[in-house]
């Protein structure tokens, strides 16, 4: 099934990420699909066997973290609730509303997270879908 495919790529995912890692730098970008943690959706409760916040991909986003990677903008923004990267195209008032998802990221290996100068969201006006995200970073520090 789909998230048993998921469970697969997720490690597969990390596994790779790993081993680069060891060799240099990694800064990762994309559509992660998984919203991490309650506070990276608006409706958690609502939400709770959704594709892209079961436990099972939040539990492999997590293992992915733990092996050597930071959430460039928890990093930043800590706890901040109410900045979202993705928000549904069936529901028409969901961005209206900010009633989305972070689900968009900028991992980078943790040996050089003290390097990230800024990651946020850029707002794409009253569009549906996906905003851009923004990593700035000095690898000169």
């Amino acid at each position: 099934n789909r998230l048993r495919e998921r469970q697969i790529w997720d490690i597969k995912y990390a596994d790779y990420l790993e081993s680069l890692d060891k060799e240099k730098y990694v800064i990762a970008a994309g559509d992660f699909n998984v919203a991490h943690r309650e506070i990276d959706l608006a409706h958690p409760d609502s939400n709770r066997n959704s594709a892209g916040f079961t436990d099972e991909e939040r539990e492999g986003f997590t293992n992915l973290l733990k092996r050597g990677f930071t959430d460039t903008f928890r990093y930043m923004h800590g706890d901040v609730t109410g900045v979202y990267s993705w928000w549904s195209q069936r529901a028409k008032t969901s961005k209206i509303n900010n009633s989305g998802w972070r689900i968009d990221y900028w991992l980078v290996s943790d040996r050089i997270a003290e390097s990230v100068l800024k990651s946020e969201m850029i707002d794409s006006g009253p569009r549906q879908d996906h905003t851009p995200i923004l990593l700035e970073i000095d690898l000169e520090l």
